[in-house]
């Protein structure tokens, strides 16, 4: 069995292949920026984006993210929405 042959570097998806992102925000609406893992995260699709954000909501929140906005580029789609009870 012949696999094809891997690209010689590896891309990060662009902006537009990834649509789908989060605003991290705190309690007075203020951009919260966080680092590792849950910096810049970008999604193909709705469905990826609310994924993710629903698996980590109490790991953003314990970084000091009180609420977040759903963006498709720059078209707001929903939020702010609290990562509270």
């Amino acid at each position: 069995m012949n696999l094809p042959d891997q690209p010689p570097t590896f891309r990060q998806p662009t902006a537009s292949e990834r649509p789908w992102w989060w605003r991290l925000e705190n309690s007075a609406g203020v951009e919260v920026e966080v680092g590792g893992e849950y910096a810049g995260q970008r999604f193909a699709s709705q469905a990826d984006a609310e994924s993710w954000v629903g698996e980590i909501w109490s790991d953003l929140s314990a970084e000091g993210v009180d609420a977040v906005t759903l963006f498709e580029h720059e078209r707001q789609v929903y939020g702010p929405m609290s990562l509270h009870a």
